[in-house]
């Protein structure tokens, strides 16, 4: 187990050492272990060799401020300039929370950022004050997901993360428009495994578990699968629009390198129904799915977000468990950079 504050310190000397002025570092570092906290595990500290390869191959930007594009208060556009995404969009979540309670809600894209890490992990910023949030994210770089009906990649897996205020807990919702992630089909290549269902669709169409297809010219198959995959498709169509297409830069221009379209939209309950009316709202519905008699009695309906609060409560006093294969990596970029690893 790892104290939590020791890690970021760690994480945060790490991006230092490669470069990252120290508010990007702390924003990169403590981001990247609050997914590892709330069990994203492919999507925190698993990421840190690669981010820090990318700012040494000069991919991420490591100084310097966003492009305010346009700014009519209630909508937002930043050029991202491929800075730091954990950096990008904190600062872009305080800045839609800020507005929307002037305006009653705020719309903020940004325009070629480098990868944000786990959606889910920025929530709380918005849910804490009471106010309702979502982020859609997609990476115009890549294609790794076919449109339904088809063979060839056009999309990233295109996740979308809301927030929901409550009487109790917040509800946190992250979810994608393809089964699994890319980063989740990496890791199991690399330990080679296979997954319990056909999530992955190979170059001739047919579905599989073998994720080593995606070498080989195949896809992540959409969510709702060769079944029913055209809800998938369709989330996926309406966040490409949602980022790219507000952001005025996307798949259109070819970008190369690691780099992602992100739109955040805020809502202040306040400013239409009222935020005890939302609240009554969000309450009923709590209660009523955690009522819900389950199909697997020793399963319980739970709530999205409810067990990575769970975790990250737990992680506070008792430490976070990495994923075994994180550790070793950090420690290798610790020897590469000559950075001091922390007491355990």
């Amino acid at each position: 187990m790892h104290a939590v504050a020791l890690l970021r310190r760690f994480a945060t000397d790490l991006f230092l050492a490669a470069g990252l002025e120290a508010e990007k570092a702390e924003a990169v570092a403590h981001y990247l272990v609050e997914a590892d906290v709330m069990g994203h595990t492919t999507h925190g500290l698993a990421l840190a060799p690669w981010y820090l390869q990318s700012i040494d191959d000069g991919v991420m930007t490591k100084k310097g401020d966003h492009e305010v594009r346009s700014d009519r208060g209630a909508a937002i556009l930043w050029n991202g300039r491929r800075l730091p995404g954990a950096w990008l969009v904190s600062q872009a979540v305080r800045v839609a929370c800020d507005r929307a309670r002037q305006h009653g809600t705020c719309t903020l894209t940004i325009a070629d950022s480098h990868h944000i890490g786990a959606l889910a992990a920025y929530l709380t910023e918005a849910t804490d004050q009471g106010l309702m949030i979502s982020i859609a994210s997609s990476s115009p770089s890549g294609a790794q997901v076919a449109p339904f009906g088809g063979l060839k990649g056009v999309f990233t897996p295109n996740p979308v993360a809301y927030g929901i205020p409550t009487p109790g807990d917040p509800i946190l919702i992250d979810i994608s428009a393809s089964i699994t992630t890319v980063n989740m089909a990496q890791r199991m290549i690399r330990e080679e495994r296979v997954y319990d269902h056909p999530w992955i669709m190979d170059a001739a169409g047919g579905a599989t578990t073998d994720p080593a297809v995606v070498t080989e010219g195949g896809t992540l198959l959409p969510t709702g699968g060769l079944d029913h995959g055209q809800k998938g498709y369709g989330m996926a169509l309406s966040v490409e629009a949602l980022t790219q297409g507000l952001a005025g830069y996307g798949r259109a221009d070819h970008p190369v390198g690691t780099n992602c379209a992100v739109t955040i939209l805020v809502h202040d309950p306040e400013a239409f129904g009222g935020s005890d009316l939302f609240l009554r709202q969000t309450g009923w519905l709590v209660d009523a799915c955690l009522s819900s008699p389950p199909r697997d009695p020793a399963r319980p309906v739970r709530l999205p977000g409810q067990a990575a609060l769970q975790r990250s409560r737990r992680a506070a006093t008792e430490g976070v468990e990495l994923y075994p294969t994180i550790w070793p990596a950090l420690v290798a970029e610790a020897q590469k950079r000559r950075v001091t690893l922390p007491e355990t």
